[in-house]
C-alpha cells in the first residue's frame, strides 16, 4: 500500500508535470454561435459575388483586352470596330467629374454634419436628418434633369467669371472662349465636367453627411465634458475632440462618396457631350465617363464592341474597389469608434 505523500514532498510514484498554461474555454451560447456563423456566412457572400462580378466582366473583356494590349489604357479613341479603342479619355473625365464632386460635396457635408450634431436643436435634428435622409433617395434622374434643364444655365455666368480670372490654371482654361467679349456664345460652357460634378455633388452630400453625421455623435461624452472643464468653448470642443474623434470617419464617408460618385451613369449621361479625347479643361464644353460610354454604346455595340465595354467596365469595376480598399484600410488605422478612458 502506497503511502500518501508528505506536504511539500514530491509524490515519488509520479513524475512531476511540467507546468504550461491552462486553456480557458467559455461558452457563448447558441445565439452568439449562430449570430457569428451568419455574419461569416454573409461576408463569405459578398466576397463570392465580387469575384464572380469581376470573373465574369474578365472573361466577356477578355477579347477586346487580348486585341488591343495594353494600348486599352493609353488609346484616347473609341471605335472598336476599327480596332482603335481605349479608356484614356474617358477615364480623365471620370476622374475629373468625380474630384469636381468630391472638393464641393466635402465640406458641404462636413458643415452640415457639423451642424446637425453639435448645434441644431433637438427637434430641428430630426427634421434635419430626415431632409438628408430623403435627399439620397431621390433618383439620379431627377438630379439629371434638373441639372439639364434647369441648372445648366444659371452656372454659365460662374464659368464664365472663373475662366475669365483663373485661366491661368489649365483646369479652368476654356478653349475658344473670349471672355471679353460680352456677345460671345456661351454654348462653350455647356454640358461640362463643371456642370456635371456639380450635379454629382448634389447626389454624393448626402451619402457622406449621414455617414460623418453618425461619426460625430459618437465622440465620447467624457472627453466632451473634460474639454469643457478645461475651458473650451463649443467650437475649441468640437477642434479638439469631435473632428479628432471623427477622421477615419470623414475618411470614410469621403471614399464611399468617390466611389458613388465615379460610377454614376444617368445624370452624368444626361448632362455631358462626349468628346473621345482627353479633355483636361473642367470648365470647357465636352467630356465623357466610363458610365456613361456604357450607357451610350450599350445598344449599338458589336460583338467586339460589347466585349470593349465590358473591358471599360473592369476597369471601373477595379478602380472602385481599390479606393473602397484605400478607404477602409484608412479607417482602421484612425481613431474612429474608439471609447473614452
Amino acid at each position: 500500500m502506497r503511502t500518501p505523500a508528505i506536504a511539500g514532498e514530491p509524490d515519488k510514484g509520479h513524475e512531476p508535470r511540467a507546468d504550461r498554461p491552462r486553456r480557458l474555454y467559455a461558452d457563448s451560447g447558441l445565439p452568439d454561435r449562430v449570430f457569428r456563423a451568419v455574419a461569416r456566412a454573409g461576408g463569405g457572400v459578398v466576397l463570392v459575388i465580387m469575384l464572380l462580378a469581376g470573373t465574369f466582366l474578365l472573361y466577356r473583356a477578355w477579347q477586346a483586352l487580348r486585341k488591343a494590349g495594353f494600348d486599352f489604357l493609353t488609346t484616347a479613341q473609341w471605335d472598336p470596330d476599327a480596332g482603335h479603342f481605349g479608356i484614356a479619355a474617358v477615364m480623365v473625365g471620370t476622374l475629373l467629374i468625380a474630384l469636381v464632386a468630391i472638393v464641393i460635396a466635402v465640406p458641404m457635408a462636413i458643415g452640415t454634419a457639423l451642424y446637425i450634431s453639435e448645434y441644431a436643436p433637438p427637434r430641428l435634428r430630426r427634421t434635419l436628418i430626415g431632409v438628408v435622409d430623403l435627399m439620397a433617395a431621390v433618383p439620379s434622374v431627377v438630379y439629371g434633369l434638373w441639372g439639364l434643364f434647369f441648372f445648366q444655365g444659371k452656372v454659365i455666368g460662374l464659368s464664365r467669371w472663373l475662366s475669365t480670372y483663373l485661366d491661368w490654371i489649365p483646369l479652368f482654361k476654356v478653349d475658344g472662349a473670349d471672355p471679353h467679349d460680352p456677345l460671345a456664345s456661351a454654348t462653350v460652357y455647356t454640358a461640362s465636367t463643371f456642370i456635371a460634378g456639380i450635379v454629382v455633388s448634389l447626389m454624393v452630400t448626402p451619402i457622406v453627411c449621414s455617414i460623418i453625421r453618425e461619426v460625430f455623435s459618437q465622440a465620447p461624452v467624457g472627453e466632451r465634458e473634460g474639454a469643457y472643464a478645461l475651458g473650451a468653448t463649443r467650437w475649441g470642443m468640437i477642434r479638439s475632440v469631435v473632428l479628432p474623434y471623427g477622421k477615419g470617419g470623414m475618411i470614410g464617408g469621403t471614399m464611399l462618396g468617390l466611389g458613388r460618385a465615379l460610377g454614376e451613369t444617368i445624370a452624368v449621361y444626361l448632362i455631358i457631350s462626349p468628346v473621345f479625347v482627353i479633355q483636361p479643361h473642367i470648365l470647357q464644353s465636352g467630356t465623357s465617363s466610363v458610365s456613361s460610354l456604357i450607357a451610350l454604346r450599350y445598344g449599338e455595340a458589336s460583338p467586339i464592341g460589347m466585349s470593349a465595354l465590358m473591358a471599360a467596365g473592369l476597369t471601373l469595376f477595379l478602380v472602385t474597389l481599390v479606393v473602397n480598399f484605400a478607404a477602409s484600410t484608412i479607417v482602421a488605422r484612425s481613431r474612429s469608434g474608439a471609447t473614452a478612458e
